[in-house]
């Protein structure tokens, strides 16, 4: 994992959370997003796609990176939005945005595969929603894992109970058919559920900090796009509090000295309905012998997330105290 400018594709259901890690990505020095992809997940897929071109305008590279509109509903199964999380449109409740930006002229299943044949070896596929577009892309073209350079997947709960039901995390559970098959293929690194809360959260004194820091159109925006998570945190578990599972994966990409510990294991993932769906299955002690294919980070560096993160917000740089 080299400090040298990543070229990216981010593939998304772009909501509150998901928005911090495309501006991670679109001020950092350390990544060129070469395009964004839509996956259904978190709210309604057309306030998804706005979502993102609003999100790139507002980091002023909406003219540079087009939104390619992709899988509309699971492979299989349905399932239910996060707006109790995220709010109706995903970002707060209150900000429904319409752009006039044009989406590109391409089904992103296709974008992403003639991509990853163009640019062989050079292109990670940042993964931060549901695995649907991602699974038909491997559907399309078999090779996908020789044909990327890396795949960072936000999804899972490894040993830890999960964000929908007890047993799963919300990508996944969204579309456990395209997470099942996308474990099993391709070489990934992930990000989970579990690494998310215990190193990516804000707590009341940090929002407090980020409220009175400078006024920023970004930290406007987090704050405004907060405020339904906080408000559904205050509800469900008596505090204020924020998660950044998507941030969190971004900048471990833009900075690997985030990433403390790792280890890689054999998975699998539960895709039957019920009450395991989703559920990610981690063979520490490798006792199926199946290939051992996915690095899972295991601890991460909060003081310094914090900091990039306040970066970002205040000085349009991640990279600003590394």
């Amino acid at each position: 994992m080299s400090r040298e400018t990543r070229r990216v594709i981010i593939d998304t259901d772009t909501a509150s959370d998901d928005t911090q890690a495309l501006l991670l990505a679109a001020t950092s020095d350390r990544i060129a997003i070469e395009g964004v992809t839509i996956c259904t997940g978190n709210v309604e897929f057309e306030y998804m796609v706005e979502n993102a071109k609003y999100t790139l305008d507002l980091a002023g590279v909406a003219d540079d990176v087009t939104v390619y509109e992709g899988a509309r509903t699971p492979l299989v199964k349905t399932h239910e939005h996060a707006d109790d999380v995220h709010g109706e449109g995903g970002l707060g409740g209150d900000l429904f945005p319409e752009t006039g930006v044009p989406s590109g002229d391409r089904y992103a299943v296709d974008y992403i595969v003639e991509q990853a044949r163009e640019n062989p070896g050079e292109l990670t596929l940042v993964c931060i929603a549901p695995l649907t577009n991602v699974a038909l892309a491997l559907q399309k073209e078999p090779n996908l894992n020789e044909l990327l350079d890396e795949v960072w997947v936000m999804g899972g709960a490894v040993n830890y109970p999960g964000n929908v039901t007890p047993a799963a995390e919300f990508n996944f559970w969204v579309d456990p058919d395209a997470a099942k098959r996308v474990v099993r293929e391709l070489d990934i690194v992930l990000f989970d559920w579990g690494v998310t809360v215990r190193d990516t959260a804000f707590d009341a004194e940090t929002l407090a900090e980020i409220e009175a820091g400078p006024d920023t159109d970004l930290a406007s925006f987090f704050l405004e796009i907060a405020s339904s998570v906080r408000e559904s945190n205050e509800a469900n578990l008596g505090r204020d509090l924020t998660t950044q599972p998507d941030a969190g994966l971004m900048a471990g990409i833009i900075a690997p000295e985030l990433i403390e510990e790792t280890g890689t294991y054999h998975v699998d993932v539960d895709e039957r309905e019920g009450l395991t769906r989703g559920h990610l299955s981690v063979d520490k002690n490798n006792d199926t012998g199946d290939d051992v294919q996915t690095t899972i980070i295991q601890s991460f560096d909060t003081r310094l997330f914090h900091q990039m993160f306040k970066d970002m917000l205040f000085k349009r740089s991640p990279e600003a105290s590394l």
